[in-house]
C-alpha cells in the first residue's frame, strides 16, 4: 500500500503541475490581449501636460501681451491647474485621459503642474486646485474649480468648447 501512495502522490503531484502550466499559459494569452487593446487604446490622445515656456507658445503668450488674452491654439482646449499630491486632482486625472480619447481631434487637455509651474499658477490667480480653464476658441476662458464629475465635464465641453447645444 505504501507504493500505491507514493505512486498516487507522484500522479496527483504531475496532473497539478500541468494543470498550474496551462493555467499559466492561458493566463499569458490574456495578458497579450489585454496588451494589445491598451495599446490600440493609447494611439488615441492623451493629456498633455505643459511647461511654462510650451504653454507662452501653444495657448497664450501673457509675457508679449499681457492686457489681452489671445488664445494660440488651433483647436479649444481644457487646461487643468493640478498637483500631485492633490486628492480631488487624482480623481478628476482619470476622467480628463478618458475625455481626452474621447474628444480625440476636437480639443486639447492640457495639463499643468502647479507645483513645478508656479509662475503659471500665480498669473491665473489659482488658489484652490484642481482648477479648470475652458478655453474656446475666438472667446474668453472660463475657470471652473472643484473636482466635477464626467458628466459636467462633458456637457462644459460639449456647449462652451464645442457649442453643441441643442444637437
Amino acid at each position: 500500500m505504501t507504493k500505491r501512495k507514493i505512486i498516487f502522490l507522484m500522479l496527483a503531484t504531475i496532473v497539478l503541475i500541468s494543470c498550474g502550466n496551462n493555467a499559466k499559459e492561458e493566463k499569458t494569452d490574456i495578458e497579450i490581449q489585454e496588451n494589445y487593446t491598451v495599446t490600440k487604446k493609447e494611439s488615441k490622445m492623451n493629456t498633455i501636460k505643459l511647461t511654462k515656456t510650451e504653454f507662452l507658445s501653444k495657448v497664450m503668450n501673457y509675457e508679449q501681451n499681457p492686457q489681452e488674452w489671445v488664445y494660440l491654439g488651433d483647436k479649444p482646449c481644457v487646461i487643468d491647474f493640478y498637483a500631485d499630491w492633490c486628492g480631488p486632482c487624482k480623481m478628476v486625472a482619470p476622467i480628463l485621459e478618458e475625455l481626452a480619447k474621447e474628444y480625440d481631434g476636437e480639443i486639447y487637455i492640457y495639463k499643468i503642474d502647479t507645483e513645478k509651474e508656479q509662475e503659471l499658477a500665480q498669473v491665473f490667480g489659482i488658489r484652490s486646485i484642481p482648477s479648470l480653464l475652458f478655453v474656446p476658441m475666438n472667446e474668453q476662458p472660463q475657470m471652473v474649480m472643484g473636482a466635477l464629475p464626467k458628466s459636467e465635464l462633458k456637457k462644459a465641453i460639449d456647449d462652451v468648447l464645442l457649442k453643441k447645444q441643442g444637437k
